[in-house]
Parts: structure tokens; C-alpha cells; sequence
């Protein structure tokens, strides 16, 4: 992999990136200049708060981390810092302080996580710190491309009494409180970066939690992308049957009606797919952004849709004292739960969510 810092930057935040720059290398990744960056390279966008320009990528692969350095500390760094992100299109934004002696940073990341690295011991242990944090999410891998095969059996075009469940089910998160409203991309976004963004990863907003259902016929139930999950409705659209994962391709393949256009499957989709295949008992999976006590969480906190936290969490899901009904923490971003069916899951939860998400 190689790496490429672009963008406006003065001297007095040279350290900084020097330094970075070094530990990248240090690490075994080749610099590249701006007219090299290609596939699998993470450019670090250097931006002015106040001046948000977006990186349009060429493909999925490149990893952009937006920088900001900043005069004053926000407040609330989710607050300040994710309408950043979104208008840069980067993949992750690193705040941290014009002046370097502070040894403090600050990421951002899509899941709506934020978390602090600081370090008292010196400077280059702070950028190792730094570069720590930021490298198992540069070079993880998305699995978000789809293939569609029109072939739905007829008899499931209006789904079954498991995707009517599914849906219930939407309507029952939503109630709790526990779907988070889908970030307004559109108010953030030009009508020519929207595009930009449906043509790399295919999602035309973002919204929060998921839910899937093992399907009698084979495969899984799963909530569409981009979606209010409190109203889903129509399957091809809203919810989705996912037949299997195509590694060659590295895409999930889909069986959909030949008569509807359908939407895209949650990011989340290969993570559920690996804890179905090896857990036979397990017929539901919910994914919610809010938290419990005493969960077994990730060690890295991976981007939703890479294979690298799917395998994380159906690890962990594996040594559960009952994989059937395990509660997994994904590090500053929410919990994975599955369950003999929906109804278990419900049962289970009630009263125990904590809508806060530590961040560490």
C-alpha cells in the first residue's frame, strides 16, 4: 500500500505531518505524490475548518483520512467535526492542534464515533499512537459492492411472515428510540458530490442500525441501506434476501423481484453472513448504535462493511457461551446481538440498552 498527503498546509503544522509522513514510511508504506495515487493508498486531505473542500476519490479502495488542525479545542467533537467529514467525503477526519507540542488528536469516523489520543510521553510516541489507531482502518477492506440476480421466487415478491416480522421489528427500534435519524447528506452535499458518492459505494444517504432474519427458504432477511428502518415496507427496496458472498468478486449476491429496482443491502451485510454460516441456530442478528454492561466488545473499532470487522465480530460470537444469543460491543460505535428469532432478541434487550456508546 502507499500513502499521499494532499491539500494546503503552513509551516507551522510541517512537524506534524513530517513526522507522520516518517512513521508511514516506518511502517512499510510507499509515499506517493499526488498524480500516483491509484488504488489501495490512503491520502491524508489537509483542510481549513473553515474552507471544506471535498477529495473525489477514483476508487472505493482509497482511504482518505481529512485532516484539520485547529486554533481552538470544539467542545463536542462529534458536533464540530462530523459535518466536516461528510462535506470532505473522507472515509475518517483527524483533528488535532496547530501547535504539535499539545500531543493531542482527535478522530471522527462515519459510524458517528469520536475519541481522543493524547500522550504525555513525548511527541513521536504520540504519533505512534496516532498512526496506531489510524492504520487497522486504512487498510481494512470494504465489502459493499452488490450483485443482483432477479430471481426471487414469485411466491416471496410480497416476502414472507419473517420479512413482515423484519419489518415489525424496524417499527419496534424505532420506537425505543434506538435508530438514530439518517444524517442529512443531502444538506451537506452539492447535487454533483452526491453523485460522486452513489457511484463509488452506491448509497444515497446514511443511516444507522440494522436487522436481518434467517429466511425458511434459504439465506437471510435484510434491511436496505440508506433507509428509514422504522418503515420499511417493500422487499427489493426496503428489505432485501441475500443469498450468499461471492469472495472472488468480493460482493454480496442478492435475489431480488425482476420488477422492482432495488436498493442496495446494509453495509453490515457480511458480517451477518459469516455468523450465519457458522451458527446453524441463529435466526435473527440486530444491530443497534447504543450499548449494555459487561459486554465483550472489538479491540478495533473497523469500519462498518469491511471484512475485517465482520470477522472480528463473528469471532467473538463464536466463543459466546451460546453464539445463539450473544450481545457483542463494537468498539465506539454500538452492539451486534443475535437470537434464536426477533422475539428472543426483543425479550432479551428490554430494558437493558444504554443509548450511549462509550468512547475510548
Amino acid at each position: 500500500m502507499g500513502f499521499a498527503i494532499v491539500g494546503d498546509w503552513d509551516t507551522a503544522e510541517d512537524r506534524f505531518l513530517d513526522a507522520l509522513q516518517a512513521e508511514m514510511r516506518r511502517r512499510g508504506m510507499v509515499q506517493a505524490d499526488q498524480a500516483e495515487i491509484r488504488e489501495s493508498t490512503v491520502v491524508f486531505h489537509v483542510l481549513e475548518p473553515g474552507r471544506i473542500i471535498p477529495y473525489r476519490r477514483r476508487s472505493q479502495s482509497v482511504y482518505v483520512v481529512s485532516v484539520v488542525f485547529l486554533d481552538q479545542w470544539p467542545d463536542n467533537l462529534l458536533h464540530f467535526g462530523y459535518p466536516m467529514l461528510i462535506r470532505s467525503l473522507g472515509n475518517l477526519l483527524l483533528m488535532t492542534d496547530r501547535d504539535p507540542s499539545a500531543c493531542r488528536a482527535a478522530f471522527v469516523t462515519l459510524e458517528q464515533g469520536s475519541y481522543v489520543v493524547e500522550e504525555d510521553g513525548g511527541f513521536d510516541r504520540w504519533i505512534a499512537k496516532v498512526v496506531d489507531r489510524l492504520w487497522p482502518l486504512a487498510t481494512s477492506r470494504l465489502v459493499i459492492n452488490n450483485r443482483f440476480e432477479p430471481d426471487l421466487p414469485e411466491f416471496l415478491w410480497e416476502g414472507d411472515a419473517v420479512s413482515k416480522r423484519l419489518c415489525e421489528a424496524g417499527r419496534r427500534l424505532d420506537e425505543w428510540d434506538l435508530l438514530p435519524a439518517p444524517f442529512p447528506m443531502e444538506q451537506l452535499l452539492s447535487p454533483r458530490d452526491m453523485r460522486h458518492i452513489h457511484h463509488l459505494f452506491g448509497i444515497g444517504g446514511l443511516s444507522y442500525g440494522n436487522l436481518s432474519a434467517r429466511c425458511p427458504s434459504g439465506g437471510f432477511w435484510m434491511s436496505a441501506s440508506g433507509i428509514n428502518k422504522g418503515a420499511m415496507t417493500t422487499v427489493g427496496e426496503h428489505v432485501l434476501l441475500v443469498k450468499d458472498y461471492d469472495e472472488t468478486r468480493n460482493e454480496m449476491v442478492l435475489s431480488v423481484p425482476p420488477h422492482i429496482q432495488p436498493r442496495r443491502v446494509s453495509v453490515d451485510a457480511i458480517e451477518h453472513w459469516m455468523i450465519y454460516r457458522d451458527h446453524p441456530q441463529v435466526g435473527a442478528i440486530v444491530h443497534v448504535h447504543a450499548w449494555m454492561d459487561g459486554v465483550k466488545a472489538t479491540q478495533v473499532n473497523y469500519p462498518c462493511g469491511t471484512i475485517q470487522l465482520a470477522r472480528e465480530v463473528a469471532g467473538l460470537v463464536r466463543e459466546a457461551p451460546r453464539p445463539e444469543r450473544a450481545v457483542i460491543g463494537l468498539k465506539n460505535h454500538g452492539l451486534t446481538i443475535t437470537g434464536t428469532d426477533l422475539d428472543d432478541i426483543f425479550a432479551r434487550i428490554d430494558g437493558k440498552i444504554l443509548r450511549h456508546v462509550p468512547m475510548v
